[in-house]
């Protein structure tokens, strides 16, 4: 049993998953989504809860930094909604504030391309969101 980590915007999710025994977070992709067309991608969600036994999400909140609710963070609980109506599993919203401009500066401290790291910039912040969600939960 495993727990997904996703990191929403309205282009891509980048997707995360954790180790059976829930301690490290590791990047499995990024799903291409349509938010205005209200594509979603769930149908591969759908194949990843059921090929890694996934039990619970933790989705990527985006507050802004006075801890106001913004219209990402809002489209990050309309995702969790979804999840949570579909899945019946259990759904944490996980502050993320920074957590892309943390992955984006771990890629380029890596030397990792401009257009490398556009690739798999969703995918980091989906571990980071994951993993600061399993560190807190195993203190």
């Amino acid at each position: 049993m495993r727990i997904m980590g996703l990191d929403v915007g309205s282009r891509t999710v980048g997707v995360a998953i954790s180790d059976a025994f829930g301690w490290t977070a590791q990047g499995i992709e990024t799903i291409k989504i349509h938010e205005e067309n209200l594509e979603f991608g769930l149908e591969r969600i759908d194949e990843l809860v059921k090929e890694h036994t996934v039990t619970e999400f933790v989705v990527g909140y985006p507050k802004n930094m006075n801890n106001s609710i913004g219209p990402r963070a809002e489209a990050s609980e309309s995702y969790a909604k979804l999840l949570t109506d579909k899945y019946h599993f259990p759904v944490t919203l996980w502050d993320e504030r920074l957590t892309t401009m943390a992955a984006e500066r771990m890629l380029i401290d890596a030397d990792v391309s401009r257009k490398k790291r556009k690739l798999v910039i969703d995918k980091m912040a989906a571990v980071m969101i994951l993993q600061g969600f399993l560190d807190r939960k195993n203190r």
